[in-house]
């Protein structure tokens, strides 16, 4: 039986949108088993069932303003730390939280700790190809690490292509560099060290550089970039779909009878284009190079995202996708 480690206090919405997740997604998954680490009053008044959950109590909660190190070596019976060293001890598979991205990060590293042979593990997110076709592709690293040496981004076009061939089941994925041009010889110092790196390894199917322009066509399955970059692409790509989503809103509600009418009318349509819009489909960010699977979901995440993020983590678990990381790089370190 696998076991999830979740930080049941982690989070905006904390902790009803995460048990209410956790609940529909144990009874989606009954061969998984949670460890919901909290305050067991909070939860309880929630939980409608303790089928497969089992709740630990703690003291602490680690919040969106607590400084990320130092709140993970001081709260030590704070929930996400605590869900850590359950994964640390092998008493659990993998850990999952909504709460503050700096300190699982930390927790991710730092407790749990990475693979041998990676030299920073990284935060991979999946989001939306707006095409008629649909699909995801992923984007590595999307904010673990504000400063990168162009072997780090060799090995996250490694890892990048083990997670889509493993828990997207994507043959040969096309792996592409994010630049600022698609010209092998533009880019900086970092990208063009990175691109010769890359293209020299056989076992990836680079497609070469990509511009952010084009990553929401469908012109790659992986996006590789520095964390800096990656996490600035990232916050720009979700705040565009909010704002454009609220402008078309906006529009709709100042145009008078006939526009609500109109909109009224549209509203089937536009909420396919909000639904394809939304990366809480594909789960959380996974914070690849750990020894377990780290997954962080939104903040603001509801039930129905803490749900996906759960079958994201399965599909990983299922998938043994640490085992091939590990070996890979057990092998060439």
């Amino acid at each position: 039986m696998k076991k999830i480690a979740v930080d049941a206090m982690g989070g905006d919405f904390a902790p009803q949108s995460v048990v209410e997740g956790i609940e529909k997604a144990r009874n989606k998954y009954p061969d998984l088993r949670f460890m919901l680490f909290g305050d067991e009053q909070k939860i309880r008044k929630i939980l409608t069932s303790d089928k497969n959950i089992e709740i630990i109590q703690t003291t602490e909660v680690i919040d969106m303003n607590d400084e990320p190190v130092k709140a993970i070596r001081r709260k030590k019976d704070s929930s996400l730390v605590r869900a850590a060293y359950a994964v640390k001890e092998g008493k659990a598979d993998a850990l999952f939280s909504c709460g503050n991205t700096g300190a699982l990060l930390a927790a991710g590293l730092l407790i749990v700790g990475r693979i041998k042979g990676i030299a920073r593990p990284g935060l991979l997110s999946t989001l939306p190809v707006l095409t008629k076709e649909g699909g995801a592709f992923n984007l590595l690293d999307s904010g673990a690490n504000a400063d990168n040496k162009p072997e780090q981004l060799y090995q996250y076009a490694l890892l990048g292509k083990y997670y889509a061939e493993s828990v997207r089941n994507i043959k040969n994925p096309r792996i592409g560099l994010l630049n600022n041009g698609t010209e092998p010889h533009k880019g900086s110092k970092l990208t063009l060290e990175a691109h010769n790196l890359i293209a020299a390894d056989s076992s990836i199917n680079f497609v070469g550089n990509v511009e952010s322009k084009d990553i929401l066509k469908g012109v790659c399955d992986v996006v590789v970039a520095d964390g800096f970059t990656g996490n600035a692409v990232l916050k720009a790509i979700e705040g565009t779909a909010g704002t454009a989503m609220h402008l078309l809103k906006d529009t709709i509600m100042s145009a008078g009878l006939l526009g609500k009418i109109g909109g009224l009318l549209l509203k089937p349509s536009i909420m396919k284009i909000r639904n394809k819009m939304s990366a809480s489909q594909y789960g959380g960010a996974v914070l690849l190079g750990a020894k377990a699977p780290v997954v962080k979901a939104h903040g603001a995440s509801d039930a129905e995202t803490v749900y996906y993020t759960v079958k994201q983590i399965n599909d990983m678990l299922e998938n043994d996708m640490l085992s091939k990381f590990t070996d890979y790089f057990n092998k060439n370190v």
